[in-house]
């Protein structure tokens, strides 16, 4: 099942769409609103981008560089070729400690790796301490958005959902109200836990450490209560050192939520006291798009989610509707990476603008990669003839001008048509939207009457 399909079940819910898109559009008039207070804005993200293009072109010397350092502060260092192999070290250092009960905060990874379930399927007890994301495991679905991930649910939904799950007051939806259950239930969690897993923002090379940023807190309970921390980092994550680690703060939150700041920017360089950190370096598929060179730039994405909240495909389609762990512009040039098959749907689930370009953090060409991902699966005969058969139509009158010219003639006709055979099921553009009324007068007719007139 193709993204469009997946959208159009999104779409028929009207008013969802609506507050969906409104909601996230809020989140991108937040970042507008507070980049437009730092004179500097342009300059760190262009520092921003630098860094990343310097670090991704010597990132096996910042990994030994980092792995050194972390073994010296008492880390145990792990790699990871692949998913599997991640949630085997998990396990195995799970089991080595006895470990059944686990808290865990935010983790794109350990989503994209599918952690959770194989855990579970050990008899691991794994909780989801960010609160969003313990609303989706309650429902048992995937995130739909990286950093809001229960984003389209409404509040109504929620208040039912731990009606069931936390046995709450029948119908009371006050946010207030569930937040403060959900605390309660997360401390017993907290309290009860083993080991805590964390993802990483950013790792450190010179310092041997990493950051994680949080609103709730959850990851700083979740490390500093049980004695054993892990840690899992897809191997992009490095940063030179503290330096470059500031300009990066400075526009993660900024770009996503339009804080100044996430409320807690915990750095971990080290074991607790007693305790156990391990920090586990996954590849999984990244040394692949680091051989791309038309496509090694994604890696720079630092999971602001800043392309996600201005995509106008994305607003009005929803997160699921993408099939991957992250959805989005950054997700549609991720995704066919690791399959192109199955993700073949997702570089046309876009409309080029270039918005997510303009407003990513460290300048990633993302709707320029949306675009060459077009021709490399028109290559790999991934498109439909028709509609290769269409654009090649398209391609032959768009290189005329005297056929332009017929079918703009013609495209004038469709005003005096009836609307029954304008839209149709042949016509996918008019389900949702009124094909627009052709001008009265063609530039070409304006532009020669405008020579005349001089």
């Amino acid at each position: 099942m193709n993204h469009a399909v997946k959208a159009s079940k999104f779409i028929e819910d009207i008013e969802r769409t609506k507050w969906h898109n409104d909601a996230l559009w809020f989140l991108r008039q937040k970042r507008d609103r507070i980049s437009d207070t730092i004179p500097e804005w342009e300059d760190l993200r262009e520092k921003a981008s630098l860094i990343k293009d310097h670090v991704i072109s010597n990132l096996d010397e910042y990994l030994i560089e980092f792995e050194n350092n972390a073994i010296r502060n008492g880390i145990k260092v792990h790699w990871a070729i692949d998913g599997e192999e991640h949630n085997r070290t998990v396990y195995d250092i799970l089991k080595n400690h006895n470990v059944t009960k686990v808290v865990k905060s935010k983790s794109m990874l350990t989503e994209e790796c599918h952690l959770n379930p194989f855990l579970e399927e050990k008899g691991i007890e794994v909780v989801d301490t960010d609160l969003g994301e313990r609303i989706i495991q309650f429902r048992n679905e995937p995130p739909s958005h990286i950093v809001v991930p229960a984003i389209h649910l409404k509040k109504e939904e929620i208040g039912e959902l731990f009606e069931e799950k936390l046995n709450t007051e029948k119908g009371n939806s006050d946010p207030q109200y569930l937040t403060e259950e959900a605390r309660q239930h997360l401390r017993e969690k907290f309290l009860e836990a083993e080991a805590g897993i964390t993802g990483v923002n950013f790792a450190v090379a010179s310092e041997g450490g990493v950051v994680v940023c949080t609103n709730e807190g959850n990851a700083d309970l979740g490390t500093n209560l049980p004695p054993i921390h892990i840690a899992c980092m897809g191997l992009e994550k490095i940063v030179p050192g503290k330096e470059e680690l500031a300009v990066f703060l400075r526009l993660l939150a900024r770009s996503a939520t339009g804080q100044p700041i996430t409320t807690y920017t915990s750095h971990f360089f080290g074991p607790r006291k007693d305790g156990e950190m391990h920090i586990i370096i996954v590849d999984n598929g990244r040394s692949k798009i680091l051989g791309e060179e038309d496509f090694k730039k994604s890696l720079a994405c630092i999971r602001c989610g800043a392309c996600i909240n201005t995509c106008p495909i994305y607003r009005r389609s929803g997160g699921h509707s993408y099939g991957y762990v992250i959805p989005g512009p950054i997700g549609s040039v991720l995704a066919p990476h690791y399959n192109m098959k199955k993700h073949q749907s997702l570089p046309f689930a876009s409309t080029l603008c270039g918005s997510c370009t303009n407003v990513c953090p460290v300048k990633i060409d993302l709707h320029h990669q949306l675009l060459k991902w077009r021709e490399v699966l028109t290559q790999q005969g991934f498109i439909k003839p028709s509609k290769k058969l269409m654009m090649k139509l398209m391609g032959i009158a768009l290189n005329s001008s005297t056929l332009y010219g017929i079918a703009a003639f013609f495209a004038k006709s469709l005003r005096w048509m009836p609307r029954f055979m304008i839209y149709h099921s042949l016509n996918k553009w008019g389900n949702q939207r009124e094909i627009p009324e052709p001008a009265k007068e063609s530039f070409k007719t304006a532009f020669k009457k405008h020579k005349k007139s001089k």
